[in-house]
């Protein structure tokens, strides 16, 4: 090679060099955008549940940042069994009260949007969403209309992350993990091969990690197709799920449309009552009576 040839791969190379540290470092420095991308615009202006009294409420996070959202109650006194909801990355949560009458009918629900989403103030975190979260799971444990021994948890996509952290941190009786992964570390790696993502991810949600822990039964939706989520982060997930009742792909669905589909919310919804009513069922039953002592 001569002098000239080696001038030239030389410069090529610190040109390649140059472009992978300034990938590097954009991916660095938008992290916000890449893992949450929050959406602030109401997906349904005036949302309203068919099955329940709705109410916009505004609570403090325990930092006192001002989170927004929507309660959903019963037409009938209760206490009810009750639904915590944990969106994915560019959702905002209105539609949650549209459709509450069918997802979940006859529960309490609570759908409050992150941090920078929708009227919610602050920026997203992860440590934001899963103190949020418990937080959340607490007030609605108090609140009057609330059954406190019988409150599942809803996460979707990035929420199935928030969703998990909060069953493990919290008496959850239920958990719904759709389109859920085995971790958002995971599939940057996978996204952004050739790259330290380890080094530079700061909002890792590795739900791998917490699944054996989890003591609430489990019930995982996938979408059909879904060039999100991969089926095989999924299934690192699920084979570690202690509780797993069921692992069901909704038919025409991609991981976009899933939680619309009038089948997904049927299938939530029946495996939620199916639950909630066996706990009930139970709980009416009269204690066993030992046998006399001779």
């Amino acid at each position: 090679m001569n002098t000239t040839s080696k001038k030239m791969a030389a410069g090529m190379a610190g040109f390649a060099s140059f472009l992978w540290l300034g990938l590097t470092a954009a991916v660095a420095a938008n992290q916000r955008r890449l893992v949450f991308n929050p959406v602030v615009t109401p997906e349904v202006p005036s949302p309203r549940s068919s099955g329940h009294r709705t109410r916009p409420v505004v609570l403090r996070a325990n930092d006192g940042t001002r989170l927004c959202g929507w309660l959903m109650t019963p037409h009938v006194p209760g206490p009810h069994p009750a639904v915590l909801y944990f969106g994915g990355r560019s959702e905002e949560v209105s539609w949650v009260a549209r459709d509450a009458g069918r997802m979940f009918p006859n529960m309490t629900v609570l759908a409050m949007n992150y941090r920078g989403y929708g009227n919610s103030h602050g920026d997203p975190a992860e440590t934001h969403m899963v103190d949020d979260g418990c937080a959340l799971f607490d007030w609605l444990a108090g609140h009057g209309y609330v059954d406190a021994g019988r409150i599942a948890v809803v996460g979707r996509s990035l929420g199935s992350g928030v969703a998990i952290q909060v069953a493990k941190e919290r008496p959850a009786h239920a958990v719904v993990l759709i389109t859920p992964y085995d971790s958002v570390l995971a599939i940057a790696k996978r996204r952004f091969r050739g790259m330290p993502i380890e080094y530079m991810l700061r909002h890792r949600f590795e739900s791998i990690k917490y699944a054996p822990a989890l003591k609430a039964p489990t019930y995982v939706l996938r979408a059909e197709r879904d060039d999100v989520i991969p089926h095989s982060h999924t299934d690192e997930l699920v084979a570690k799920l202690a509780q797993l009742c069921g692992d069901d792909i909704v038919p025409g669905s991609d991981h976009l449309t899933i939680p619309y589909l009038e089948d997904t919310q049927q299938r939530v919804a029946f495996f939620l009552a199916t639950r909630f009513a066996a706990t009930s069922i139970q709980a009416a039953l009269p204690a066993a009576v030992p046998p006399a002592l001779t």
